[in-house]
């Protein structure tokens, strides 16, 4: 069985100008890091030229098919009944991409198959972690 899973996704960034633009993303999931999604976006997709990394809490991505969630840097809410706003924050401004709901609904299938709801922590090497923070200290 796998320990991390990716899944290409389309999103739609959100903008005034020029306009909305269809940007290609990653979704990534690990088993090593259980509580947590990474939303990456290419290069081509940012104002830079740079990759784009998000990483958030998984709980977070699901509740946002449902409600609106979050605080902090990232906020994510449904948006009709097929797509899903997720909206981010830095300190030089605010993005606001949108996706299909469908397909960060089979992502958190395919990484419940992986780590179930409720099961994360069984997943976690405490230990391990420690001795990372106490090398890096």
């Amino acid at each position: 069985m796998p320990t991390v899973i990716e899944q290409a996704v389309q999103a739609r960034l959100i903008a005034n100008a020029p306009r909305s633009r269809e940007i290609p993303a990653t979704l990534r999931y690990d088993r090593a890091d259980p509580f947590a999604v990474r939303l990456v976006f290419p290069p081509a997709a940012s104002l830079d030229g740079a990759e784009v990394a998000w990483t958030f809490g998984r709980d977070l991505l699901e509740e946002g098919l449902r409600h609106s969630v979050g605080t902090g840097d990232v906020h994510v809410w449904p948006c009709g009944s097929d797509d899903v706003v997720v909206e981010f924050h830095t300190a030089g401004g605010m993005a606001l991409v949108q996706f299909e709901a469908q397909d960060l609904r089979l992502f958190l299938t395919r990484s419940y198959a992986l780590v179930e709801r409720g099961g994360e922590a069984r997943h976690l090497d405490v230990d391990a972690d420690l001795a990372d923070l106490l090398r890096e200290a």
